[in-house]
């Protein structure tokens, strides 16, 4: 049994601590804030129950495997509800677009749009479809620290498909096929979803469009605070302690324990960590740390210079994906004008992009997502009203400012919240929805920085760009500490709940391996595909 510390109470660091603690080992969780979920927290106020973070729900079978390994089931912790239409898409100047998942329907609507497009949706779909099933099977249940993990069949075959996909960019990709606007804005808004851009995406990330066109959108009832809820106490059912308001200040290391680097410099090994909470300074003894926090704080703030993988310099030239300006508003009144997800794509919308990269001012109008869970769920807010959750893509820096209650942030992040719910009102035909509004709070970038330690105030945690995606990206060892794994957004595979969820497996995989674990222990995980006795899910 080994004595672990997992700092992060948010989505990997509750699925990771429920894993090792299922194998024997004492683990407590240490998180600096009050409650759990990090980003994909709540905020309930005055009936209104706002998510924090993630709304989309994604990946199902991934959701499945790791319930499937704690000794549950999906349907046993969510209520999912199947959404229809599976979200809106409002463009500027054209005609707005219900989009339904499932081929059939999604062909239909590309073909209805522009002739031929339903077609060549279809073959889009199909490579999209196998590069998922690669992916899930083969690239995200691995920190790429084994070349023989790779060195199967079914990757070496679809080699060449892969290196293509890998350098053609996602918009390059799309554009090739399709000529009507909305079509490309569809096909290459999820790479917002991974942190970037579509040019800079690598076109293999349209494998996401399998994922909202065919398999389908979901959302678990009571929002998606249910899902870390149901994390942190299957955590608790299996003996995890978690501690809130307490932070990690210092990765304790011994020397001369654990493997050789060099003769003259033997490596590092975890003993523990030092933590600041209500009742002071502490010590807590570790023989293991799983870090499930921004990476980025553990190695520039929290490990001495010696010790750190990935110092200042290595995040230099790196992404940080974008920041956001978010705005949660309760509204009197229903609001049939919205489905549970909207879309609102502006005509030109690379100039948005260049905003987030900080290359100029987010332009007004600008290219936002909108939630509207009460739509489907009326029990996130008070009867006869409904709750928004509204969210502008922006530069990740902190100096935008933090947000506040009823119009009391900084003002860059109230104006561009005045400015988000101006053009929803008018985009959706709703002009009186300022009037309307009778909770408002805003988050930003200042926000997650102060909250999240996220670097740069980062939204999502670093872009899906070509260098920091697959093997590129940020591993689950250190490289000096023994003992010491990552999960979460910061690394493989990376951002989203259902990464987070596999990094969780990703590290716990990586332990078993360490000198001194249980050799039986973290066997390859394997992604069980839903069945008709998932409760319809696909």
């Amino acid at each position: 049994m080994s004595r672990v510390v997992v700092v992060g109470a948010g989505v990997a660091g509750l699925a990771a601590a429920t894993l090792l603690a299922r194998e024997g080992d004492d683990v407590e969780v240490v998180d600096r804030l009050d409650v759990v979920g990090g980003r994909a927290g709540t905020w309930e106020h005055a009936g209104f129950t706002f998510d924090l973070g993630p709304s989309w729900f994604l990946m199902p079978e991934v959701f499945e495997s790791y319930y499937a390994e704690v000794g549950t089931t999906t349907a046993a912790q969510l209520d999912l509800v199947a959404l229809d239409p599976a979200y809106r898409v409002l463009a500027e100047d054209a005609a707005p677009l219900d989009v339904r998942s499932g081929r059939a329907a999604a062909t239909a609507l590309f073909e209805s749009v522009e002739p031929g497009a339903g077609e060549r949706l279809g073959r889009y779909l199909d490579e999209a479809h196998d590069v998922y099933r690669t992916a899930v099977d083969h690239l995200l249940r691995t920190d790429f620290g084994r070349l023989r993990d790779l060195f199967v069949p079914a990757l070496l075959r679809r080699l060449p498909t892969l290196v293509r996909l890998l350098v053609v960019p996602l918009d390059r990709h799309v554009r090739s096929r399709f000529a009507d606007r909305r079509l490309r804005q569809i096909l290459g808004y999820p790479a917002v979803f991974l942190g970037t851009r579509p040019e800079r995406a690598p076109s293999m990330y349209h494998l996401m469009s399998h994922l909202d066109l065919v398999d389908g959108v979901r959302y678990p009832r009571g929002g998606f605070g249910e899902v870390t809820r149901s994390l942190a106490r299957l955590a608790e059912e299996a003996g995890v302690r978690i501690t809130l308001g307490t932070e990690v200040t210092a990765v304790r290391t011994s020397r001369g324990v654990g493997r050789i680097r060099t003769a003259r410099r033997p490596r590092a090994h975890v003993t523990g960590v030092d933590v600041l909470g209500p009742g002071g300074p502490r010590t807590i003894d570790a023989d293991v740390v799983v870090h499930a926090g921004d990476l980025h704080h553990l190695e520039t703030q929290i490990l001495p210079a010696h010790l750190r993988t990935y110092p200042e310099r290595w995040w230099a030239g790196r992404d940080p994906g974008p920041g956001a300006v978010l705005v949660h508003l309760g509204v009197r009144g229903e609001l049939p004008q919205l489905t549970h997800h909207t879309l609102m794509f502006t005509r030109d919308w690379t100039t948005g992009f260049d905003a987030v990269d900080g290359r100029r001012p987010l332009p007004d109008p600008a290219s936002i997502y909108v939630c509207a869970p009460s739509r489907t769920d009326p029990g996130v807010a008070p009867a006869g009203h409904e709750t928004l959750f509204v969210l502008v893509p922006v530069h990740a820096d902190p100096a935008l400012g933090r947000g506040g209650l009823d119009g009391a942030g900084d003002p860059g992040v109230e104006d561009i919240a005045d400015r988000a719910v101006a053009q929803l009102g008018a985009w959706a035909g709703i002009p009186d929805l300022a009037e309307r509004v009778v909770v408002r709070r805003t988050v930003g970038p200042g926000d997650m920085a102060a909250d999240l330690h996220a670097w740069r105030g980062g939204a999502l945690g670093p872009a899906h760009t070509l260098r920091q995606s697959a093997m590129f990206r940020a591993r689950s060892t250190s490289r000096h500490v023994d003992g010491l794994v990552h999960a979460g957004a910061s690394t493989v595979p990376g951002v989203g709940v259902p990464m987070c969820l596999l990094s969780a497996q990703v590290a716990r995989d990586t332990l078993a391996r360490a000198p001194g674990r249980d050799a039986g222990a973290g066997a390859p995980v394997h992604v069980r595909r839903p069945s008709s006795q998932d409760g319809g899910r696909r």
